[in-house]
């Protein structure tokens, strides 16, 4: 993985993402290495020559940027992040996004976290601290070995549904993304996140050219069809409500 310390123009953007006002991506580029990856556009922006999910840029300056740009933000919420994930094994070191959290801990905006890491709960001493904040994790599949097929190096489905345990045991308000919907079984998946979450949002894949190749290979190309999509996004919202769980679909 190649790693870069960079410093940033700006950090705190505005976004055109429905339900968010603003977004704050600490990292360019991701150590989780999503087959899928949507971001994977952002590399034309970089001046890497490395392939999407081999590099990484380090915004240092991000805390000290925010810190600035705060002084002249409205009110809104901040989602954390759309393009990068702000818990990735890259913030052990770093802490961008801790420190990013305790600038906007000096504020009143609302912030809307989204993970597919436990490293998550190192920061519940400040996620305490929001008048408004929501922690969410990708919950993709149920199943361990789909998501080692499409998500090689990010934490397992089962430490991310431990941390939603977590942070519903400290009260914190959280929700699944099932997003994009991999190859699953929406019984055990609606079962294993009965009463950790307080709303689930799900999402169909959005770019299947870019992974019809390993769908192909696996053996899976069925779970890429649009009656997947359809027929199993419709069992899953019906599930959930049947729990009390709020379902927004995003296809």
């Amino acid at each position: 993985m190649e790693v870069k310390e960079i410093f940033a123009k700006t950090i705190l953007t505005k976004t055109a993402i429905s339900g968010f006002d603003y977004c704050i991506n600490p990292y360019v580029g991701c150590g989780h290495g999503c087959r899928y990856c949507y971001a994977s556009f952002m590399k034309r922006f970089t001046g890497h020559l490395e392939p999407w999910g081999e590099f990484i840029d380090v915004k240092v300056n991000a805390p000290y940027l925010l810190r600035k740009q705060l002084k002249r933000a409205k009110q809104g919420i901040v989602a954390l992040s759309t393009v990068t994930d702000p818990y990735q094994p890259i913030e052990m070191k770093y802490h961008l996004t801790r420190k990013c959290l305790e600038a906007l801990l000096e504020t009143q905006l609302s912030v809307n976290i989204l993970t597919r890491s436990p490293l998550c709960l190192r920061d519940i001493d400040l996620f305490k601290q929001f008048k408004r904040i929501e922690v969410g994790l990708s919950i993709t599949t149920h199943d361990e070995g789909i998501k080692k097929i499409f998500e090689p190096y990010s934490p397992s489905i089962h430490s991310r549904v431990k941390a939603l345990r977590i942070l519903r045991q400290e009260k914190i308000e959280t929700y699944a993304f099932v997003g994009p919907m991999l190859p699953l079984d929406p019984k055990p998946l609606v079962a294993m996140l009965d009463g950790l979450i307080d709303e689930a949002l799900i999402d169909r894949m959005n770019y299947p050219n870019k992974v019809k190749a390993i769908y192909r290979k696996a053996k899976l190309e069925k779970y890429l069809e649009e009656d997947y999509f359809h027929v199993v996004g419709a069992e899953l919202k019906e599930r959930f409500e049947k729990k009390g769980i709020p379902v927004s679909m995003i296809f």
